[in-house]
């Protein structure tokens, strides 16, 4: 099990956070997402999943990492 904190440009509200988790959670092997807004930390725990997906999924929620 890994934890892994991003940062996420753009999010501004509750409803951004929540945009977010949702994408990221579905990616494969993610077992908590925690995000806020007033810092842009994103934070992800799990195991066997990649930078590169939670990008593409921060990306479809209409972010984009830092």
């Amino acid at each position: 099990m890994s934890t892994t904190t991003y940062t996420v440009n753009g999010m501004t509200c509750g409803h951004c956070e929540l945009s977010v988790k949702e994408e990221i959670s579905e990616i494969s092997g993610v077992t908590d997402v925690t995000a806020d807004h007033t810092t842009g930390a994103v934070t992800v725990t799990g195991e066997g999943f990649s930078d590169d997906q939670v990008a593409a999924a921060v990306v479809e929620a209409g972010y984009e990492l830092a």
